[in-house]
C-alpha cells in the first residue's frame, strides 16, 4: 500500500510538471515526446530521474532505437496499449496499467501503438547519467 502511493506521488509529480516540459528527440510518425521531468538524485551523485511522455497518435509509433548506456529505463502505460520489443525478446503488447523495464544497453526494436483507431501514452522513467543530454539515438540500418 504504501509503495502504491509513493508510486501515484511520483507519477503526479511528473505529469504535472509542465513547467518543465518540452519535447524532445526520438518520435517517430505520431509520436510526442516530451520530456516532463529531470531531477538529480542527492543521494546518488553524477545520476538523474528523467520522466519522458510518450504520446501516440491511433497507428503511431517510433523509430528503432537505443537509450544512453548508463540509463535503467522504467516504462509504464497510462493510456491505450503499446505494442513493444527490447532486444531479441517477443513482440508484446502492454495495456493502461502493465509496465516495463529495459536495462543498459538495450535495443528497443518497436515501440508503437497497438491501436490503428485509439491513441496511446506511455510514461518512461530513466535513472541515467546526469551528463547525458540526449535520452534516444535511432538504431543505424
Amino acid at each position: 500500500m504504501i509503495k502504491s502511493l509513493h508510486f501515484a506521488v511520483a507519477l503526479t509529480a511528473l505529469l504535472s510538471g509542465s513547467a518543465l516540459a518540452h519535447d524532445t528527440p526520438g518520435g517517430g510518425e505520431g509520436a510526442k515526446v516530451t520530456l516532463v521531468y529531470d531531477h538529480e538524485l542527492p543521494n546518488v551523485p553524477g545520476k538523474s530521474m528523467k520522466g519522458v511522455l510518450v504520446e501516440y497518435a491511433p497507428g503511431g509509433f517510433s523509430e528503432g532505437h537505443t537509450h544512453p548506456v548508463s540509463a535503467f529505463i522504467y516504462a509504464t502505460v497510462l493510456e491505450g496499449a503499446i505494442r513493444s520489443q527490447v532486444n531479441d525478446g517477443p513482440v508484446t503488447v502492454y495495456e493502461a496499467g502493465d509496465s516495463f523495464s529495459e536495462l543498459p544497453g538495450d535495443r528497443h526494436g518497436v515501440s508503437e501503438n497497438a491501436s490503428k483507431t485509439k491513441p496511446a501514452k506511455l510514461l518512461a522513467v530513466f535513472v541515467v547519467d546526469t551528463a547525458e543530454k540526449e535520452l534516444t539515438f535511432p538504431i543505424k540500418k
